[in-house]
């Protein structure tokens, strides 16, 4: 089905043709409607306008309105304060809009078949080494964004850019080859992800504390980087043993999150050795880079240091081997030219903001980014604890990802257990309402932060009923369902005809905004946005219960399917909008 115009793309439309109508002098003006706490709408085009013109701003506003046929759309237009208008439209309006958009599968949203490419880096842990709390907002909202996008139309490309190349396995290769019985496990034998890490963890702290002792154990263990670098065939089967142990760990956390991760969209530093000396030839050739004490280097007029010299990006060392950089540069080369991609978004640390200003900066230089192609950082900020400090166990640990998921969901289940008062739920149901609930609440508590501030991380908040938290709109959702349930057969029915009670158009006129709300969104990269609109959706809800009984013998039958197709489609934009967030809504709770 095409998508539905929303009330305020109606009624900008409506606008438009009464301006050109009344004032063809001005050609085609913007009216500039918004929504308004006054009327529905503002109108505040014609200021503007009447500077332009030399005109009365109060008299243009009479001309237009005398142009506006009142109907079926609009139900009253005043002139306001200098020159504004201030448009309430009918009843009839709202609902039938409302109708054409529980008609569609998709609540009405535009799906845009012409929207481009969008390679998405998020989620990119570390291979040999734990997922911890740092861990946890890439992955979060990078999934959200990618389903968002996805839904607006948008081609997305996943990339998990994991830690897997670097001196690091040099050490854990040797340490292996030197005391192969220390793995707890055969090679191929079937494993858990936590029984996987465990075994991994154990190895590289006594590979690290060996490294650090004996120089003769250290030196082995460059050479050993050496050949991992030149492809030695032992090596790297050593290697990829590592890569698919820490796979089997990844995928299991990334289970517990509620997320889908495959396995072709893992592609780690390693993933681009064999473009490396090519993007630096490059570089080096087209002048992008210069040589600067035997490093290739980048600089920018505006990357000082604290003594007051250019600080470069150094994209080959002054010893052969690359950093960073070179990795970074050489996935962009891989995104553009192979992947097709418009838009690369990079969700990572706001720590790393300098790092990535300066390498979109270079692939601009070198003409990988241009007006056609853009790269953006989705910066984040830090999980802090309830004190407002960066988040660690008692022992001034980093906490470790599968924990605080597992706690979430133990809390969250005791949450369920208790407000399950008439012991409607079976022990089965009640741990997979916790596990949904839990996860929804980590989930939820992050993307309804803007994603540049820290936040604090209070699994008692978290799972409250009251205020912003994921179990509230939940549990908004399953409340729906409990009354069309009660409602038997009696089924939703919009029925234009009825005059709607003042929290049946706040709720009413709410809804109409979730196509503009999905487009603001996906535009801006701010989740945080969808999480705001649909909590303000569960209080208007909420309101409505207050002053309209849906399920009651005193209303006609007519009021009765009204109110029931105001909360299905409420159910129904709950449902796709916590789904875009990575959020189960349990059909009880």
């Amino acid at each position: 089905m095409a998508s539905v115009p929303s009330l305020a793309s109606t009624v900008q439309q409506r606008l438009a043709d009464a301006l050109s109508a009344a004032l063809p002098e001005a050609g085609s003006a913007d009216p500039l409607l918004r929504r308004s706490d006054r009327a529905d709408f503002q109108a505040n085009g014609i200021l503007a306008l009447a500077k332009q013109l030399k005109g009365n701003p109060r008299e243009l506003a009479a001309k237009v309105v005398g142009a506006l046929a009142a109907g079926d759309l609009l139900q009253e237009i005043e002139v306001s304060g200098p020159g504004f208008l201030n448009i309430t439209v009918t009843d009839r309006a709202i609902v039938e809009t409302l109708a054409a958009r529980a008609a569609d599968d998709r609540l009405g949203v535009p799906y845009n078949e012409q929207a481009g490419t969008t390679v998405i880096d998020y989620a990119q842990p570390n291979v040999a080494k734990e997922m911890h709390v740092g861990h946890l907002r890439s992955a979060v909202i990078g999934a959200a964004m990618v389903e968002i996008l996805e839904f607006t139309g948008e081609k997305v490309v996943r990339r998990h850019h994991i830690g897997d190349w670097g001196t690091q396995f040099g050490m854990l290769i040797q340490y292996l080859v030197e005391h192969p019985h220390e793995l707890d496990h055969d090679k191929g034998e079937t494993v858990s992800g936590e029984e996987a890490m465990s075994s991994l963890g154990r190895l590289y702290k006594a590979s690290r504390t060996l490294f650090d002792s004996d120089e003769e154990f250290k030196a082995r263990a460059r050479d050993r980087v050496v050949a991992l670098q030149a492809g030695d065939p032992e090596t790297l089967a050593r290697w990829q043993q590592f890569v698919d142990e820490s796979k089997i760990y990844f995928y299991s956390v990334f289970g517990k999150l509620d997320m889908e991760i495959h396995d072709a969209d893992v592609v780690g530093e390693s993933g681009y050795n064999d473009m490396l000396n090519d993007t630096c030839r490059f570089l080096e050739e087209s002048g992008v880079a210069v040589r600067s004490e035997g490093a290739l280097c980048v600089f920018f007029d505006d990357v000082l240091g604290p003594d007051g010299k250019p600080t470069p990006l150094i994209v080959q060392k002054s010893n052969g081997g690359f950093g960073y950089a070179a990795t970074d540069l050489s996935a962009i080369r891989d995104r553009v030219q192979n992947l097709g991609a418009d838009t690369l978004l990079y969700v990572v640390d706001a720590r790393q903001a300098l790092h990535f200003r300066m390498v979109f900066e270079t692939a601009r230089r070198a003409g990988w980014l241009n007006d056609r192609v853009k790269a953006v950082q989705l910066a984040f900020g830090t999980v802090l604890g309830k004190d407002g400090k960066p988040f660690k166990t008692r022992e001034g640990e980093t906490v470790r990802l599968v924990d605080l998921l597992d706690e979430a969901v133990e809390h969250a289940t005791e949450v369920v257990r208790e407000k399950d008062t008439r012991g409607e739920l079976t022990e089965e149901e009640i741990a997979e309402r916790g596990t949904q609930v839990g996860v929804g609440a980590i989930k939820y508590a992050d993307l309804s932060t803007s994603a540049t501030r820290d936040y604090r991380f209070d699994l008692d908040q978290m799972v409250s009923l009251n205020g912003d938290t994921s179990v509230y709109l939940q549990y908004a959702y399953a409340r729906i369902q409990s009354i069309k349930r009660r409602a038997g057969a009696t089924g939703p029915a919009a029925h234009p005809e009825l005059a709607l009670a003042p929290a049946e158009r706040a709720l009413a006129l709410h809804l109409d905004r979730f196509s503009e709300t999905i487009a603001e969104v996906a535009a801006a990269y701010e989740p945080h946005k969808l999480a705001a609109y649909l909590y303000q959706l569960a209080s208007h809800l909420t309101k409505f219960y207050d002053q309209c009984q849906v399920l009651s013998d005193a209303n006609p039958p007519e009021v009765v399917e009204n109110r029931l197709f105001l909360i299905d489609l409420t159910a129904r934009t709950l449902h796709q909008g916590m789904a875009l967030l990575g959020i189960r809504t349990p059909e009880r709770l």
